[in-house]
């Protein structure tokens, strides 16, 4: 296949990407980093690389508490209870309504007799899961599936070991931990900065800004230390290569984690985290609205059933990852040369009708076309096409190891509009026309040169997960 590369020889690569908490369904800022994740997945195992998709769910943690507590409350109000407004704090979406209905039908009032700590791991996992289903529905929407979901809680409960505490031991054993205090934060506040005498990771001596505690007050782990042993993890199935797609919020995050790789792996597993900005969702200009806390946000699956997969997948990936994206949900369904995705598609199934068209009249075979006398092509507007076409190779090499998925999002659309300046060039030269009905020679040599333009937007599309369609009306 033309563009399809052997450079990464069949090395294994882990891409984890989406890991939105369990707590409700996929909202717009999630679906670019679905997206982008998905994408450099498909791009990755183009250029020979063995891909692995996966999805890190945060089931532990103070997060799926709150989750729990909020299924509980819509569990008594299945059973008739007039709960009022939502607590300040708990989730307020109504998609924990379903949730407390299943609760109520599967055990009657009994959970009311029991004590928070009886019913919380019951409920909490009962919601887990629940949500868990609507993000794997909101991920399909998008034509998503990952090959391994992850659970946070496996690595300290239900394993057969308590990784996080194996990992802990071997920390200490190559005196990596150490008991001490970290000084005060200097500028903006650091999240797990306590006064007081603690068990720190030496994560400056791998390149980060200062130690890290792994145990909290209590003596439970820090979210540090899960995230050690997880990457720690990956690494022990075989992925010494490992991207991590994540949300804008957590760039802090990166050098601790990146010394973390460095010390669980002895320097042998490399991790590249690539970070998606926000999205701002607008409609013909103005911005929407959306708040995952209070309930009334946009989800995922209202946006992609209102403009389509092929619209936010490409829209997703028409701008650097590291940038902030506009989505004008007006402009996306355009059809017209400023909306990027229609433009592309647009050129494919002009393609597709030149050749529905022409062959009919040359009567062409395949092997016609596999020896078009190319050398007939010799218009600035021809030559312009061949040598975008000739810079695919390279360029999904360059993509791929550059972990830059838009890259094909550009070169789909500039080749694109080379066809088309070639197209409309043909309205005002009949000489250009792509079908010459006295030349047979020169008339196949363009329908050539016109199926090579589709099969690389088809290629290009495949690999950022949009379609190709042969006709548009």
């Amino acid at each position: 296949i033309y563009g399809m590369s052997t450079k990464g020889k069949g090395q294994k690569v882990n891409v984890e990407f989406v890991s939105a908490n369990p707590t409700g369904p996929m909202h717009v800022g999630h679906g670019r980093g679905a997206v982008f994740g998905d994408a450099l997945a498909s791009l990755l195992s183009f250029a020979g690389y063995d891909v692995t998709r996966e999805y890190y769910i945060n089931d532990a943690g103070a997060q799926v508490d709150i989750l729990g507590r909020s299924a509980f409350l819509r569990y008594r109000e299945a059973l008739g209870e007039d709960i009022g407004a939502i607590p300040e704090g708990l989730y307020p979406g109504d998609y924990l309504i379903p949730v407390g209905e299943a609760l109520a039908k599967t055990h009657g009032s009994s959970l009311l007799m029991k004590s928070e700590a009886e019913w919380l791991p019951l409920v909490r996992q009962a919601a887990i899961n629940a949500m868990m289903d609507l993000i794997r529905d909101d991920l399909l929407a998008l034509a998503i599936k990952h090959d391994v979901f992850f659970s946070e809680r496996s690595l300290s409960v239900g394993g057969e070991r308590d990784e996080i505490a194996a990992l802990l031991d071997e920390l200490k054993k190559r005196d990596l931990i150490y008991q001490g205090r970290l000084p005060p934060p200097k500028g903006a506040p650091i999240e797990d900065w306590e006064d007081r005498e603690q068990a720190l990771f030496r994560a400056t001596q791998f390149g980060d800004d200062v130690d890290r505690p792994l145990l909290k007050s209590d003596g439970s782990y820090t979210y540090f230390a899960a995230d050690i042993a997880y990457h720690r993890s990956k690494y022990l199935r075989g992925f010494a290569t490992m991207i991590d797609v994540w949300g804008a919020d957590h760039g802090g995050y990166i050098k601790r984690m990146t010394a973390a790789v460095k010390a669980a792996t002895d320097g042998l597993g490399d991790l590249d985290v690539k970070i998606c900005q926000l999205v701002r969702l607008l409609r013909n200009g103005e911005q929407v609205r959306m708040s995952k806390r209070s309930g009334d946000f946009i989800t995922l699956r209202e946006v992609v059933d209102e403009v389509g997969l092929d619209a936010v997948r490409f829209m997703m990936l028409y701008r650097k990852n590291d940038a902030t994206l506009d989505f004008d949900l007006g402009k996306v369904i355009e059809q017209s040369k400023d909306n990027p995705v229609f433009y592309v598609q647009y050129a494919h199934a002009r393609c597709a009708s030149v050749a529905r068209q022409a062959l009919t009249v040359v009567n062409a075979s395949d092997d016609d076309l596999n020896k078009p006398a190319l050398k007939r092509l010799t218009d600035e507007a021809e030559l312009g096409v061949m040598r975008r076409l000739a810079q695919y190779p390279r360029l999904v090499e360059s993509a791929a190891l550059a972990h830059e998925p838009h890259r094909i999002a550009f070169y789909v659309h500039e080749l694109a509009s080379d066809f088309h300046s070639l197209w409309n060039r043909g309205k005002d030269h009949p000489d250009l026309r792509f079908v010459i009905e006295n030349d047979r020679e020169m008339t196949i040599a363009r329908l050539a040169l016109v199926d090579s333009v589709r099969t690389v937007l088809a290629s290009g599309l495949s690999v950022l997960g949009v379609s190709a369609p042969n006709e548009m009306r």
